[in-house]
């Protein structure tokens, strides 16, 4: 990082329409939308400010003028006239993060407060060799995805296709910012930079020992909200 003692600067993709959380996002941004009375935003910003980020750049396109009120100034926002996607969406707030590596998090997912302290790994396991960082989830502890896995994740650490334990991409990447130097202007997906560290055996994973929630669609926060708020074990 720019400052060795420095946490990371975190990157909150938020820029998103939420069609598949409709109608609830018919009037407000989906990074808004309370998960047991808590906005998702919020839950993934306490998920990285538990271990140690202060300083948070959000992108926004839909309602930006909402999360800007939300936050009342205390959150530096990269407004997108046309969305950008989520590379394309992080390349354009470059020069807002000022730490190398950032931290980028989607805002539609998140684990409960002081289950887990996933980044501390991510962060222990990013070196020169490594290009990029993913949290991932075992499916046993996902709610609110679809899919059966994305990637495998090897004993030694490495994301591959094919070798390893199946998991999903828990939506926070560690990555530095060279991985940005030849990419397009405009819109693309971080999905891009994924196959190609893929390629170079260069993407490494960290699992999540904790329940993860996705927040997708009203199916996944009404898994979240029953799990939040049901009564702990006698």
């Amino acid at each position: 990082m720019t400052e060795p003692s420095r946490f990371p600067d975190v990157m909150l993709l938020a820029a998103g329409l939420g069609t598949r959380l409709r109608p609830i996002t018919d009037s407000i941004p989906k990074p808004l939308v309370p998960v047991a009375g808590v906005p998702l935003i919020e839950r993934v910003m306490d998920n990285a400010r538990a271990e140690g980020a202060r300083r948070f750049v959000a992108n926004a396109h839909y309602r930006t003028d909402q999360l800007l009120a939300h936050f009342g100034g205390l959150l530096k926002v990269s407004r997108e006239d046309e969305l950008l996607d989520t590379g394309g969406g992080v390349k354009r707030a470059l020069p807002m993060l000022l730490s190398d590596p950032i931290l980028v998090m989607n805002t539609d997912a998140f684990w409960p407060a002081g289950s887990d302290t996933p980044l501390a790994r991510m962060l222990a396991r990013f070196d020169e060799r490594t290009d990029m960082v993913l949290l991932c989830v075992h499916p046993r502890d996902a709610a609110g995805f679809g899919r059966s896995h994305d990637f495998c994740l090897s004993p030694h650490g490495t994301i591959t296709r094919d070798t390893g334990a199946p998991v999903i991409y828990g939506g926070v990447a560690l990555m530095g910012k060279a991985l940005f130097n030849n990419t397009r202007d405009g819109a693309f997906s971080l999905n891009h930079l994924f196959e190609q560290c893929l390629e170079r055996e260069s993407l490494y994973g960290v699992a999540l020992n904790a329940p993860w929630f996705h927040v997708g669609d009203a199916a996944g926060l009404a898994a979240a909200e029953a799990r939040l708020v049901a009564p702990a074990a006698p």
